[in-house]
C-alpha cells in the first residue's frame, strides 16, 4: 500500500505525531507506528491481569469491611462510599441491566465496571468513607506510602491503560518526543503494586512476555528528526 492509502485508513491526525517525530519520513513513521501497536498489544495482557487482581482484592476487602457481599449496590445510596464515584451512573445502569435479565450478582458487577471505578476508591473522599481501610489490600506496600501517593500512581497506570484502550501512542513523552521511558516506568509501577498485593510477578505473569524489551529497544533505535 502507498502511504496515502495507509493515511486514509488510519487518518492523517493519527499518523501526524509519528510523521513529525520522524522528520516527514513516511517509511520511518510507519515503522514507529507499528512498533507502538506491538507495544500496546504486549502491555494489554499485563494490564488486564493487573486490573483483575486489583479489583478482586478490593472487592474481597470491602465485602468483609462492610460485612456485605453486595457492598457495591448498597454503597451507591446517598451517604454511601460510592455516592460520588464518577462511574456511579454507569454502575447503576449495569446493575439495572443485570436485574432485568435475572443475571445479577456481585461478581458480575465487579467484572463489568471500569478500571476508573476502582482507582477512584483510593481518592480522598471514598478513602475516608471506607474507614481509611483500603490500603490493607497491600500488605507488602512500602512503609510510609500513603493514600495520596498510591492514588496518584494508580491514576498514572489508569491513564496509560486508557491510552492503549483508545489506540493512542505510548511511545512519546509529554513533549511528543519519541521515548520509551513512560512505558518502562508504568511497567515498574505495575510490578510494584503486584508485589504490594503479595504476589510474585514471575508466577502471576507466567508465560507472558510482560516487558517486551525487544520492542522497546526497537523504538529507541528508530531515528527521528529531533
Amino acid at each position: 500500500m502507498h502511504y496515502s492509502d495507509i493515511e486514509k485508513a488510519f487518518s492523517p491526525a493519527r499518523l501526524k505525531s509519528y510523521l513529525v517525530a520522524c522528520g516527514d519520513n513516511h517509511l520511518t513513521a510507519l515503522i514507529l507506528y507499528r512498533h507502538n501497536n506491538k507495544l500496546c498489544q504486549k502491555f494489554y495482557g499485563t494490564l488486564a491481569i493487573f486490573e483483575v487482581v486489583l479489583r478482586n482484592a478490593i472487592n474481597e476487602h470491602f465485602k468483609s469491611y462492610f460485612a456485605d457481599p453486595d457492598w457495591i449496590r448498597h454503597q451507591l445510596v446517598p451517604g454511601g462510599m460510592l455516592e460520588n464515584n464518577p462511574q456511579r451512573l454507569a454502575v447503576e445502569k449495569i446493575i439495572n441491566q443485570l436485574d432485568k435479565t435475572g443475571l445479577y450478582s456481585n461478581d458480575r458487577v465487579v467484572s463489568s465496571v471500569s478500571f476508573g471505578f476502582w482507582t477512584h476508591l483510593f481518592s480522598r473522599r471514598p478513602f475516608a468513607l471506607g474507614g481509611q481501610s483500603i490500603l490493607h489490600i497491600f500488605p507488602s506496600r512500602t512503609k510510609g506510602l500513603g493514600q495520596r501517593a498510591i492514588y496518584n500512581e494508580l491514576q498514572q497506570i489508569k491513564t496509560f491503560r486508557n491510552r492503549i484502550a483508545h489506540h493512542e501512542a505510548i511511545c512519546f513523552d509529554a513533549c511528543k518526543e519519541k521515548s520509551t521511558a513512560s512505558a518502562r516506568r508504568i511497567y515498574s509501577l505495575i510490578i510494584k503494586y503486584i508485589q504490594f498485593l503479595n504476589y510474585h510477578e514471575n508466577q502471576l505473569f507466567f508465560g507472558f512476555n510482560v516487558l517486551p524489551v525487544n520492542i522497546l529497544n526497537k523504538i529507541d533505535k528508530v531515528k527521528t528528526s529531533r
